[in-house]
């Protein structure tokens, strides 16, 4: 149903949290405190203890989910939020925030029990500035939900189009630094952020950033929450940047004998600043299955906006596709129809197949040896089947690689931490970033010393200063949690 979460594999009628033992015992009269803080406050279940992690969806086979909130609080306000904030860092309550719960590392995981702050109440477009380009919106809303209502009411898009539209709401996309599938037409949401209510951990609810254009106001305290996974603070509104519906769109598709010749056609068209909203290349594999083509990497180009702006961005593309060879445009129209849809998914775990996708960013020049060097790496694990890639978001100074993985070994749980070590090692060791835009959650939280370096100290302060208790949706990003180790891996 739409404006609500979709849940992501059936659960037996009988359903036991993996992480139990990591579960913190809940104080007495916890539950009559967090009543008064909340006016909607429900006994847990299992559907608030997991998220899309595909990990998590082998586990659900067995009747597990990978935790069980003691508490769902389902705040309509932000008022609300702020005070339940307030009540579980008094009496030292691990707190998770979720919405829609389509995260696929589990980031929305309560891992260490407790109370998950369900946000879906938060929901409705708040305002719209046509003149400023400027939206207002509740954090809870759900993608397709928002830009349906800016299209239709409005005449003005997001141009935000994550793969999980219908499943993921605007708090989601900006606690995990969500990149849609035209991202290189209107940027990642960060770039379309410019101001947001948040409530921290003491109760106190704070407006940043969204009075003027470009603010030379000290540092960009706006950014410290984009990305944060609801482990500085709880987003409960934001400003965003809209634009005028798009009024022409033009197609394309062509293909190349090699990976590394995609990729610097990708560069070439970025270089001279064509911006077209979609510029993905597919790997030999990728494009044998979903365009059923032989032997070559196929790219597909889309850009929407001004007839004007449109049209030169596609004869750049055009020009700088020449040494490869045009293929007809209804590849992306093939693109178009199934780009969405994640029903192979449950189809391979069911049949005991570990399968996913890792998602990373880097430079143009350090691109193709992470390619070669991840593909190979993970064949070389033992239960492999087969890997592939795609680059799927592209930029002046780089862009993101998409792996797609799938094997099967007896210690699915090994094979799967495998295979993501293989593909973060050969990233980190060039100089990749961890994650482009699927954020870090459990899954990744083990790789962010190395990844940050120095700054994961800086990032610890942080998280003291604003959270000294730790309730937060401890356990993420890495982060030490007061509750114990790190229930995965």
């Amino acid at each position: 149903m739409r404006g609500q979460p979709t849940p992501p594999i059936g659960l037996p009628d009988s359903v036991r949290g993996r992480f139990g033992s990591a579960a913190v015992v809940m104080p007495d009269g916890f539950d009559d405190r967090l009543r008064s803080a909340c006016a909607a406050v429900a006994e847990g279940d299992a559907e608030h203890g997991r998220d899309w992690w595909p990990l998590a969806m082998t586990w659900a086979a067995g009747g597990e989910v990978p935790a069980l909130p003691a508490l769902v609080a389902k705040p309509e306000a932000a008022g609300e939020v702020a005070a339940v904030l307030r009540v579980c860092s008094e009496a030292r309550v691990p707190v998770t925030a979720m919405a829609g719960r389509s995260g696929v590392c589990g980031g929305s995981v309560p891992a260490f029990g407790g109370v998950a702050l369900d946000l879906c109440g938060l929901d409705g477009i708040v305002g719209v500035d046509d003149e400023s380009l400027l939206l207002d919106v509740r954090a809870g809303m759900f993608g397709d939900v928002l830009e349906d209502s800016l299209r239709a009411d409005h005449g003005v898009t997001l141009g935000h189009w994550p793969q999980s539209m219908a499943l993921s709401t605007v708090g989601g996309w900006l606690a995990c630094r969500s990149a849609g599938q035209f991202s290189t037409r209107y940027g990642k949401i960060e770039d379309m952020v410019v101001g947001m209510e948040v409530a921290l951990a003491d109760g106190r609810l704070v407006r940043l950033g969204g009075r003027a254009p470009r603010a030379a106001s000290g540092p960009d305290l706006l950014q410290l929450f984009v990305g944060s996974e609801g482990t500085l603070g709880v987003i409960t509104e934001a400003r965003l940047r809209v634009h005028p519906a798009p009024a022409a769109e033009q197609r394309g598709a062509w293909s190349f004998p090699s990976f590394e010749a995609g990729l610097d056609a990708c560069r070439r068209v970025l270089r001279r600043g064509a911006t077209p909203a979609v510029l993905r290349l597919y790997d030999d594999r990728e494009s044998k299955r979903n365009f059923d083509l032989d032997d070559v990497h196929a790219l597909i180009v889309l850009d929407e906006g001004d007839p004007s702006i449109v049209e030169a961005t596609l004869a750049v593309v055009a020009e700088e596709c020449r040494a490869g060879h045009r293929e007809d445009d209804g590849l992306v129209d093939r693109w178009l129809s199934h780009r969405n849809d994640v029903s192979g998914l449950e189809t391979a775990i069911t049949q005991g197949i570990v399968v996913d996708t890792c998602e990373i960013a880097a430079s143009w020049s350090a691109l193709p040896r992470i390619y070669a060097g991840a593909i190979e790496a993970v064949k070389a694990v033992d239960g492999a089947w087969v890997v592939s890639a795609h680059q799927s978001h592209a930029y002046t100074d780089g862009a993101c690689l998409y792996f797609t993985f799938a094997g099967q070994r007896e210690d699915g749980d090994a094979f799967y931490r495998d295979v993501w070590d293989a593909v973060t090692r050969v990233t980190l060791d060039a100089g990749g970033a961890l994650s482009h835009h699927h954020g870090i959650g459990l899954n990744r939280g083990r790789f962010m010393q190395a990844a940050l370096g120095d700054g994961f100290d800086v990032l610890v302060g942080l998280k003291h200063a604003l959270d000294p208790a730790g309730v937060l949706n401890p356990g993420k990003l890495g982060l030490p949690s007061p509750f114990g180790p790190v229930p995965w891996p």
